[in-house]
């Protein structure tokens, strides 16, 4: 029996529970806070409708879906043991199947523990309610069944049949005749409900009859007959085994379903969370180098994206984004697959390393913080980076899918924001990281506990995005060395710790809503860190990191043909200085350099002398220096500036006569109109940079000069675009507020409760409904009530027009105005007198 005080409603079990729930309760569902509710009654109504409801169910995990649909087709109110039995079915009372029957009453007590403190169920466990939202979406109907595939009950089922036929029916069932459809109806149910009686009826059954209930018991329970059945139907139909619910169709009734089963609401009960199966176990130290060379390799590729783009990357698409041709050779000069190209791209773009210029011709280029990032450790660097994938919304595995719109989704381009990418990532890596060190785990089953976490949405099928999301996350994780071998690496552990927040869940309240918020609904809100503790993370994980790195050199190993071979990476002085002075021919371990005629020249051009490089590699070689490559910087440089470029539109000037002739004379110089001005001059109609390389393609080696005369030397302009901020995350819903909010929530929430629910002495406590008293009224019981030092009810309307309740006990009244210590509000505030819309004395028991 329920107790006297037990709760009438959702609202009264929010009343008798204590601060902790309410604020568990808000955590778990934050949409409920916007705006923040003005009392419970309003906080009730908010938690039952129908959006936040989806949003609320959506996120439990498996079993704890499974119990609020058994509650779902339970009588209502249910009781405790009543929807335990439809969970655990013939499990009870069962002694082989104690145990298991044990293990179930325990994660059934923790789900029910997480639907009250969600408020989705309320209420002792002598009276456990749905709110009604959740039973509209959730309870059968005779047109649609349950998600657990039940159908309407038999009075369900039977509402509206003619006294007549159910009187048949009670008969055919070997049921006695009774004087009225309900008592007849009761009956029936009384009969589908009885072990004993229902084994007995279905004995008589013929086998084509048991048949076709196997077929219809685990649903969906509906099934088509035609206008004369075969007599194996007509035996179902005629005992209310099958009973009509529209012309042609039959219903299994959820009480014979039941028995059927076993009394068990579900056909496979999902419990407990499945295992994750390890696919491979390794050292931790071979997963730790793993990493870390994966680590050093994602530093390289980033790096070797933004110098590619250095003076300027591709053009932005009138629709943002990069093309595909773009993102194709972009994949050729990082020598990668393009998903692992737009993967690169995307990642440098969420760290804010790149992004438009912004200007006319608009195009990508690196943002000045990329200068900033590339004087950092090497080890901190990586450490910008995996946060910022951690918690970036944009997601490089949908680049080259279509959009609702069926357009094709670029790279850096508009519509790759996913809001659950962060947290399906988090989620991914810290279900790795609980398998021992160096284990790494079957990905199917990492996908198959994320299914049971966070259940698709029914009518999917595995490729659901939030599978999609946890298969990016694994391969990402591996590129980007958050994992080694696909084990979570010790220096990332550091990050996943800080990234996934855990919530804490309130304690339970008698016959109210129980705060148990961490479980069941969550993992799915994620406390973000805050700047401080992301800090400390952040320099713990380069900690770890830097060691396993490998030291960058200071030397090469010049070869006899024309190459330079790095043993590894480079310091950045030395690695910037030899791209200038040699091309890169091969990457991996090891860098291989190629010097040419055309990489020297570069040098020189960028106002180094022969003498200048003959030095550079001597010093950083540790090799003796080549005589070929000696003999091709003397070469390079003796012909280098020999020739003369200025403005005339270009002019050509010479010592040597000869050389003058011998250009003139060559035909591959008719396309540069040149011309004798004099002995050592020649003109030309092109612009001086196409006169330049048009003298390059014929084997000459000229230099380029001021007005003046001096030689220009050319370097390659870095463009940076304006300062750029990051892009900011999309968040999926509202963002999980923090204690300070929740606290003064929930005491808003509470003093707004108690103004609208105080008793008044001149009218009854409506939900809703302001005082109005005169003018004069209120000014009178303003001043009596600074003589009484008395509590007052009033209505008030701020200067948006918003009409509250509160209770106030007013302490000054003096211009216009009431000065008053406002019992909502928890604070004193003045009120202008005009504003207020009445007022009432409270009841003497109220204080």
């Amino acid at each position: 029996m329920s107790t006297p005080d037990a709760p009438r409603s959702l609202a009264e079990a929010l009343r008798a529970s204590d601060d902790v729930t309410l604020v568990a309760l808000l955590r778990a569902r934050p949409d409920l806070l916007t705006p923040v509710p003005n009392d419970l009654t309003q906080l009730a109504t908010r938690a039952g409708t129908r959006a936040s409801v989806v949003r609320a169910l959506e996120r439990l995990d498996r079993f704890a879906q499974q119990v609020v649909e058994a509650l779902a087709v339970a009588p209502e109110p249910a009781t405790y043991e009543v929807l335990f039995d439809l969970i655990a079915g013939d499990l009870v009372g069962d002694p082989t199947g104690e145990e298991q029957a044990g293990e179930i009453r325990a994660a059934f007590d923790r789900a029910l523990a997480t639907l009250r403190g969600q408020a989705l169920v309320w209420g002792g466990d002598d009276r456990l309610r749905l709110i009604r939202t959740t039973r509209e979406l959730l309870a059968p109907t005779p047109q649609r069944p349950s998600p657990t595939g039940l159908g309407p009950t038999v009075a369900e089922a039977m509402a509206g049949m003619s006294p007549g036929r159910v009187q048949n029916l009670v008969a055919a069932a070997g049921l006695a005749v009774t004087h009225d459809a309900v008592s007849a109806v009761e009956a029936l149910t009384a009969l589908f409900t009885d072990r004993e009686r229902m084994s007995a009826l279905l004995d008589e059954a013929p086998v084509e009859s048991v048949e076709v209930l196997s077929r219809l018991v685990w649903g969906p329970p509906y099934g088509q007959v035609t206008a004369e059945p075969a007599p194996h139907l007509r035996w179902l139909i005629g005992r209310g085994l099958l009973l009509p619910t529209a012309p042609g169709t039959v219903v299994l009734p959820r009480e014979a379903a039941l028995h059927l089963r076993g009394g068990r609401a579900h056909r496979v009960l999902e419990a407990t969370p499945p295992a994750l199966a390890v696919a491979r176990e390794h050292r931790p130290q071979v997963v730790d180098v793993t990493a870390a060379g994966q680590a050093h390799t994602a530093l390289a590729t980033i790096d070797e994206l933004l110098k590619d783009w250095d003076e300027g990357g591709p053009a932005v698409l009138r629709a943002g984004g990069l093309s595909v041709r773009d993102l194709k050779r972009t994949a050729v000069a990082l020598d990668v697959p393009e998903p692992q190209a737009a993967f690169w791209v995307e990642l440098a773009y969420a760290a804010g390393l790149i992004a438009a210029d912004g200007e006319a011709d608009e195009r990508y280029a690196a943002t000045p913080a990329y200068d900033t990032w590339q004087e950092l450790p090497v080890a901190e660097r990586w450490a910008r980076l995996a946060g910022a994938w951690l918690g970036a919304t944009r997601t490089a595995g949908l680049v080259g899918g279509r959009d609702s719109k069926d357009r094709t989704m670029s790279a850096l381009g508009p519509g790759l924001d996913r809001s659950a990418a962060p947290e399906v990532r988090q989620r991914v890596l810290a279900l790795v990281a609980e398998l021992p060190e160096g284990a790494a785990p079957e990905p199917e089953s990492v996908l198959t506990r994320l299914r049971w976490e966070r259940p698709p949405a029914r009518g999917t099928d595995s490729s659901d995005l939030r599978s999609r999301l946890a298969r990016w996350a694994l391969e990402e994780a591996e590129l980007l060395g958050v994992t080694g071998r696909g084990a979570v690496a010790s220096h990332a552990r550091a990050l996943l710790g800080v990234r996934a927040g855990a919530l804490h869940g309130g304690a339970s309240s008698q016959g109210g809503v129980a705060g148990a918020a961490s479980q069941g609904g969550g993992p799915g809100w994620h406390r973000l860190p805050s700047p401080a503790e992301y800090a400390a993370a952040a320099a713990e994980a380069a900690k770890l990191l830097a060691p396993l790195l490998p030291e960058p050199l200071d030397h090469v190993l010049l070869q006899a043909d024309l190459t330079a071979v790095a043993p590894g990476p480079l310091q950045r002085p030395l690695a910037d200085a030899l791209s200038v002075l040699a091309d890169v021919e091969s990457k991996g371990g090891a860098t291989v350099y190629r010097f040419t005629p055309g990489s020297v020249r570069r040098a020189l051009d960028a106002g180094q002398s022969a003498s200048d490089l003959h030095a550079f590699l001597a010093e950083h070689s540790r090799t003796p220096v080549p005589q070929p490559l000696a003999y091709l910087i003397d070469d390079v440089a003796r012909k280098h500036g020999h020739l003369r470029i200025g403005a005339a539109s270009a002019y050509v000037r010479c010592d040597d006569e000869g050389v003058l002739n011998e250009i003139l004379a060559d035909k591959r110089g008719q396309g540069l109109r040149l011309r004798r001005l004099a002995p050592t001059v020649l003109a030309s109609g092109a612009e001086p940079a196409v006169l330049l390389d048009g003298l390059r393609s014929m084997g000459f080696a000229p230099s380029a000069e001021s007005a003046e005369g001096d030689v220009l030397v050319t370097r390659a302009h870095s463009h940076r675009t304006p300062p750029r901020t990051a892009p900011e995350p999309v968040p999926d819903g509202p963002p999980l507020p923090d204690s300070t909010l929740l606290d003064a929530a929930v005491r808003a929430i509470r003093a707004g409760d108690l103004a609208s629910t105080a008793p008044r002495k001149d009218a009854p406590a409506v939900a809703g409904e302001l005082p109005r008293t005169t003018a004069a009224e209120t000014l009178a019981t303003m001043q009596a009530a600074v003589m009484t030092g008395e509590a007052l009810w009033i209505g008030y309307v701020n200067a948006e027009g918003a009409a509250s309740q509160r209770v106030i006990a007013p302490v000054r009244v003096e211009g216009g105005f009431v000065t008053a210590y406002d019992h909502t509000a928890d604070e004193v505030r003045t009120y202008p007198l005009h504003r207020v819309t009445g007022v009432a004395e409270l009841a003497d028991e109220s204080g």
